[in-house]
């Protein structure tokens, strides 16, 4: 078991999501489940197979909420994820969906 600092130390993820996850619900997928665990960050589309999120909140919520996004919703498929862990920012209040850059 980690120690209390570890679980209660912000941490920030990035990932690049890439299967079937457009017209299938999967950007309101994560943001319901960011919303259930309190993260923050966004989530948006990238191109027709790849979605891309920015997440906020502690490292073991992040892992929780990284093995559910690899689950998506029903009709979605996930084939394959980049992860990146970078520096906590605290510059989001909340979870939102954000347009194709």
């Amino acid at each position: 078991m980690g120690n209390d600092i570890t679980l209660k130390t912000p941490a920030r993820i990035h990932l690049v999501i890439t299967g079937r996850v457009q017209n299938v619900g999967f950007r309101s997928y994560v943001q319901k489940v960011a919303a259930s665990l309190s993260i923050n960050g966004w989530v948006r589309n990238v191109r027709y197979d790849q979605v891309e999120v920015t997440a906020e909140g502690v490292r073991p919520t992040l892992e929780q909420f990284l093995r559910l996004v690899k689950i998506g919703p029903r009709g979605s498929r996930v084939d394959d994820v980049e992860i990146s862990y970078e520096k906590f920012s605290g510059e989001f209040s909340e979870f939102g969906i954000r347009t194709r850059r």
